[in-house]
């Protein structure tokens, strides 16, 4: 067979990620990248430790970190992102920004993080105060809020699921109902923590009911990397990636500001053309025995 003829393959640009050791969402991860960038995925050292404020700083310790950056060198990537919320979040901002420099001490390249990388999509949508969702216990989701609060962010509304373990099982329909159930309608915009909870195809159906934007873990780590690569990421109606869903969605809000307290929850907004329910995970029992999630 002749191949002379073929081209490429093209020329790939890189983001190397470093996950915890219980991460199984890497398909979720590669929906937002265009086709031209490739994911280099590694993780943390397995611990036998469920979700917790314990596991989180396990997960990123920085000799850990540093080990992880320098596995993922030898694919060159070009931008380095952790992607977990609690392991960024549980030593507060400034242990967020020491993680980014560890990471990039090791690397050479740019660094971020799952938590700082919400601070930048919460300041690009003009985000100060608003709702939480987490599938973690209360002591993790504190120690999120108190991350946030030192950041200028006002959480006005949480709810969380309690778990601590298998949270990427998961499936949307619970998601979409515990957001329904804690956003007030005071909210800027509403977060759903945690990079293995599944969040992609639910973002534009509770954009569209809640009337806000609304941003994931997974979502803001893939586009705060991207971003420093020069390029977008791949969200057909999600508010902080799609320029035309963030106006529809100040549009949709502009009559409500007038409207009695409580009117616009009668009628839910319409759904965008063409657009379905979130596809639901099969029945099956949520959590066998096996740690962690983070």
């Amino acid at each position: 067979m002749d191949v002379n003829f073929l081209g490429g393959p093209h020329p790939q640009r890189g983001i190397g990620i470093v996950a915890p050791f219980d991460f199984a969402l890497d398909r979720e991860l590669w929906r937002w990248v265009p086709d031209e960038v490739s994911l280099h995925l590694t993780r943390t050292p397995y611990v036998p430790v469920e979700v917790s404020l314990d596991l989180a700083r396990l997960v990123s310790e920085h000799q850990t970190l540093r080990e992880a950056v320098r596995a993922l060198g030898a694919a060159e990537p070009e931008v380095i992102a952790y992607a977990c919320t609690s392991g960024s979040f549980v030593d507060g901002t400034v242990g967020e920004r020491t993680m980014c420099a560890a990471m990039e001490a090791a690397g050479e390249v740019p660094a971020l993080t799952t938590s700082g990388a919400l601070l930048e999509a919460l300041l690009e949508l003009g985000a100060e105060r608003i709702a939480l969702v987490t599938p973690y216990t209360a002591s993790v989701t504190r120690a999120l809020e108190d991350f946030l609060g030192e950041a200028g962010i006002t959480v006005v509304s949480q709810a969380d699921l309690g778990l601590t373990r298998h949270i990427w099982k998961v499936p949307y329909r619970e998601v979409v109902e515990m957001a329904r159930h804690a956003v007030p309608r005071d909210a800027d915009a509403l977060f759903i923590s945690c990079t293995n909870l599944p969040t992609y195809d639910a973002i534009p159906q509770l954009e569209a009911e809640l009337r806000m934007p609304v941003v994931s873990a997974n979502q803001v780590t893939m586009w705060s990397a991207l971003r420093r690569l020069g390029t977008s990421a791949v969200g057909p109606y999600q508010a902080l990636l799609d320029d035309s869903a963030r106006r529809m969605l100040r549009a949709a809000d502009a009559p409500l500001a007038d409207a009695p307290a409580g009117a616009g929850s009668e009628q839910p907004l319409p759904e965008p053309s063409g657009f379905a329910e979130p596809p639901a995970f099969p029945e099956q029992p949520l959590f066998p025995d096996f740690p962690g999630d983070g």
